[in-house]
This record gives structure tokens, sequence and C-alpha cells, in this order.
């Protein structure tokens, strides 16, 4: 598990800018859940930790140090699966696991136990193609578990798919993180979703996207989704988002 800290971190891109003076501290093994509209840096901050993006004023860091570059200890998975169309789901899984230098046998027998874990044991011989988009999501999801990474980032993760297997795939999740020492990160524009699955959710303002609000969500898992609580905490973010509670929307495309 690993810290990470985004210290006035502030993007531009060309004279757009995204992201203004975000300071925000996540602690190690936290599950964190950011949410807020379109186009307000979201997934920016995501691709930052990650080391895909640099910001244009302030520093990331991850346990203190900055963050320059892709590193194997924190994964990021996105919106569309992104597997290998020529490799099997086992394959898939287990590359990662070979690229930090375990034998292909040893990689190989990791894979099917972590798809096993995810009710796809056996489909692991089958293609991307052969399988449903949430079941390509759900060996997305473990091929980044796999290589047990210090920092998870999940950029929108489930939004593709439709909403049983959306509900499926989050009691899935967060099973796995329970169990997986690890600090994550994730997008998302569903309400109930990061309330679900997280310990803080953070509100991210129009653009040029600044945390606005800080909610911690102090309920023990497994949680009910219609418990008291979190409706409560669910009608003050719909507030901080400027959503009418009226409406008594269940979730918010944004």
């Amino acid at each position: 598990m690993s810290s990470v800290t985004f210290e006035h971190v502030s993007k531009d891109f060309g004279t757009l800018s995204v992201l203004q003076d975000v300071h925000l501290h996540v602690n190690s093994g936290q599950f964190v859940a950011l949410v807020g509209p379109s186009g307000t840096g979201k997934s920016t901050l995501l691709r930052m930790v990650a080391g895909l993006e640099p910001p244009t004023s302030g520093q990331v860091t991850v346990d203190g140090q900055s963050v320059r570059r892709p590193h194997a200890s924190r994964t990021l998975v996105f919106q569309e699966h992104a597997l290998l169309p020529w490799l099997t789901l086992q394959d898939n899984v287990a590359l990662g696991l070979e690229f930090q230098g375990s034998p292909r046998s040893a990689a190989r027998q990791q894979a099917v136990e972590w798809l096993a874990r995810v009710s796809l044991g056996d489909f692991g011989t089958y293609y991307p193609h052969q399988v449903s988009g949430g079941m390509r999501q759900r060996a997305a999801i473990v091929r980044a578990l796999a290589v047990r990474p210090r920092v998870l980032l999940l950029d929108e993760p489930f939004g593709a798919l439709d909403a049983l297997t959306r509900l499926q795939l989050q009691r899935e999740l967060s099973g796995l993180w329970t169990g997986g020492n690890m600090t994550v990160l994730m997008v998302t524009h569903d309400v109930e979703e990061a309330l679900y699955l997280a310990d803080r959710v953070i509100v991210l303002g129009p653009r040029p996207g600044r945390v606005i609000a800080d909610h911690p969500v102090p309920l023990p898992r497994p949680r009910s989704r219609t418990a008291p609580p979190l409706l409560t905490l669910r009608q003050r973010i719909l507030a901080d988002l400027g959503v009418d509670e009226s409406s008594q929307l269940k979730e918010v495309t944004l």
C-alpha cells in the first residue's frame, strides 16, 4: 500500500485550464472515489499518478516520492478493458506476472487462480472476443490485481456495462480490494457506486477542476445501498454537484 498526495496541482492543455490548485492526500490503503462534472480533470489526476501525464505546476507524490514516470507498483484500469485480443484471458492475466519475472508456468497458474476468484475459471482459454463485456472487464481488473500493485487506479471501470453487470462487478471489486492491501483511486460518474465502494468521496467542481468537498463514508462493508447514512451522503454530494435532490435520481450522469 502507498499514500498518494497532490500538492497544489494544476494542469493546462494549451490555453485550456483543466485542473487548478488541487491539494489532496490519500492515506495508504484507502479507497477514494472522485466524482464531478465531465471535463474537470478527474481522469487526468489518475494519469498523473500513473506517471502518464505531468502536472503543469505542483507535484504528485507516492510515499513522498515525486511521480515522474510509470511504474509497475501503480496500475491503471480504463473503462475499456484493453485486453490483448490475440491472447486468451489466462494469458492476458499472466502477462503482467511474467513481466515481473515470474516463470511462465507459475504466472499461468496464478492467472487461473485469479480468474477463478471472479467466476471466470472456466473461461481462461477463451479469447476476449468470445466473452461478454462484463467478463472482459472482470479479466482486466484481475489482470491489474494479479501484479499486486500498491496503487490501483480505476477510470470509470464499469461505465460501459449494463446496470446488472455493473452491480455484480462492484460487489466483486469491493471483496477483492478488502483483502488486497492496496490504495485505490477511482473515477466514477455514479454517486451511488462511489458511496458503495469508497472510504471517501472527493467532489471536484466545474472546470478548472478543484476539490470542493471531501466526504468520508464511515460505514463497514459489506454495505447496503439503501442504508439511511448512504442516502444522506448521496443527497449532500448531489447538492455539491448542483443536482436537484427532489429528482430522486439513483444515478447521475455528469
